[in-house]
């Protein structure tokens, strides 16, 4: 693998917010890919750990998040920890939450959205790919004029399950431009309002858990200071 520095590339440091003898997890900034989509891109989270925090191994992502997406991401030391925490998110026992920011008054405090949706990576097989079912827990934690802050706990896993999600239920993230029209809200912020808040998964001695925390971004901090 690559993971030469682009030179063109700012310098981001990323901070790490928990590691012990299995794993690393980081606090994603927004605006970059966690791995590469093509054999020439090297700006990516993956190869930016591993430049950082590499030196006692290999470090391999036990999860992706969404290129704009902030927040906790947990890594793994070596490929046989990243297989075991890979099985915990497939086996349902990886706590996540999030923060977003979507558009208008969501009415209900909480409530759970399920609604199939496609996932896949590869976009130019979509169409012969069947939906998969996918349920999305919510709470409203706070209402602004044009927006409400929600924490968001997904139970299954689907590729841009949050964002697909609110935007079917009428709410979309602000900053969305994939499935919905930025120019149908006034509301404006340079990418989706998504912050991965929160990661709870089993320890692997298999006696208790462990949970991480990330502050939120700062971007969406500022955002709600110019909106309060």
């Amino acid at each position: 693998m690559n993971i030469n520095p682009n030179p063109q590339a700012p310098k981001i440091d990323v901070r790490v917010l928990y590691e012990d003898e299995n794993c690393l997890v980081f606090n994603k900034p927004s605006g970059l890919l966690v791995i590469p989509t093509d054999k020439d891109e090297d700006h990516t989270l993956v190869n930016l750990v591993n430049q950082q925090h590499g030196a006692k191994g290999h470090l391999f992502p036990a999860h992706r998040l969404d290129r704009d997406t902030s927040g906790v991401i947990l890594f793994a030391k070596g490929r046989d920890n990243q297989q075991k925490l890979m099985q915990f998110f497939k086996d349902k026992q990886v706590n996540k939450n999030y923060i977003a920011f979507v558009h208008g008054r969501v009415l209900e405090p909480r409530g759970k959205i399920r609604i199939p949706i496609k996932d896949f990576h590869q976009r130019q097989f979509a169409r012969h790919l069947p939906a998969q079912s996918a349920l999305t827990h919510y709470e409203v934690k706070d209402y602004y004029k044009d927006f409400t802050v929600v924490k968001v706990m997904p139970i299954t896993g689907r590729t841009n399950q949050i964002r697909i999600h609110f935007a079917k239920i009428g709410h979309p993230l602000v900053g969305e431009d994939k499935y919905a029209f930025r120019r149908d809200f006034a509301l404006r912020f340079r990418r989706t309002a998504l912050h991965a808040l929160r990661l709870e998964w089993p320890k692997m001695t298999g006696e208790g858990t462990i949970i991480v925390e990330s502050p939120l971004a700062q971007d969406m901090d500022e955002f709600l200071d110019k909106h309060t």
